[in-house]
């Protein structure tokens, strides 16, 4: 599975956030079974398409996905 094949998991979740977190621990369920098919943990989140993109939300949605297995990075800025 490649990254692209990502892209629509991600967007699911991108979607959940923006409607009160609807479903999104079974979208992060299907994200981290995809995942550890790649043999990893971890997944690049766009931080402009999320609900909260201010650092306490990127803390929360670290915090949240990593009890569910699952590590979020983000782009670092240059």
């Amino acid at each position: 599975m490649t990254t692209t094949a990502l892209a629509p998991l991600l967007d699911n979740i991108y979607a959940s956030l923006n409607n009160g977190n609807e479903e999104l621990d079974t979208h992060i369920a299907a994200l981290k079974t995809a995942l550890a098919a790649q043999g990893t943990n971890e997944v690049e989140v766009d931080t402009t398409k999320l609900a909260q993109a201010n650092r306490q939300g990127r803390k929360t949605m670290q915090s949240y996905f990593k009890q569910r297995g699952v590590v979020v990075t983000f782009p670092v800025k240059a």
